[in-house]
């Protein structure tokens, strides 16, 4: 499977980190981090954006993260007009920042979503067959 199994909506159908999609089918959330200087980056890169080298492996995210900011969209972009209101979040987990959408059911009750509390990605499998990540409570 390629990228174009990734989220509600693929944009794209080829890249170079198309195995993002295949760990997330397994119900792995992962990125990459350079072997060379040791720069983690979310979205997956195959090349390092800081020192430019093609060494890069794949790790999982496992650790929580703290939530540094989140916004609840009420007007969807091409692809999501039918599927607002939801809440994205920026989740810090320490060497790499990750965005991504809060979980629906912590969504229901916005009073519970806080700046700097811990939040662990996992994967998940849409309606649609498709699969992306989410935010839960840690």
């Amino acid at each position: 499977m390629g990228i174009e199994n990734f989220g509600k909506v693929a944009f794209t159908t080829e890249t170079k980190a198309a195995d993002f999609v295949s760990y997330l089918e397994k119900g792995q959330v992962m990125t990459t981090r350079c072997k060379r200087c040791g720069t983690a980056t979310f979205p997956p890169k195959m090349d390092c954006p800081s020192c430019m080298s093609s060494e890069v492996e794949w790790v999982e995210v496992t650790k929580p993260g703290k939530l540094a900011t989140y916004t609840l969209v009420t007007y969807g972009p091409t692809g999501f007009e039918d599927d607002q209101p939801y809440t994205l979040g920026l989740a810090d987990f320490g060497d790499f920042r990750m965005f991504g959408r809060i979980c629906p059911d912590l969504a229901k009750t916005p009073a519970e979503i806080k700046v700097g509390m811990a939040v662990r990605v996992v994967a998940v499998k849409l309606a649609n067959g498709h699969v992306a990540y989410e935010f839960q409570k840690a």
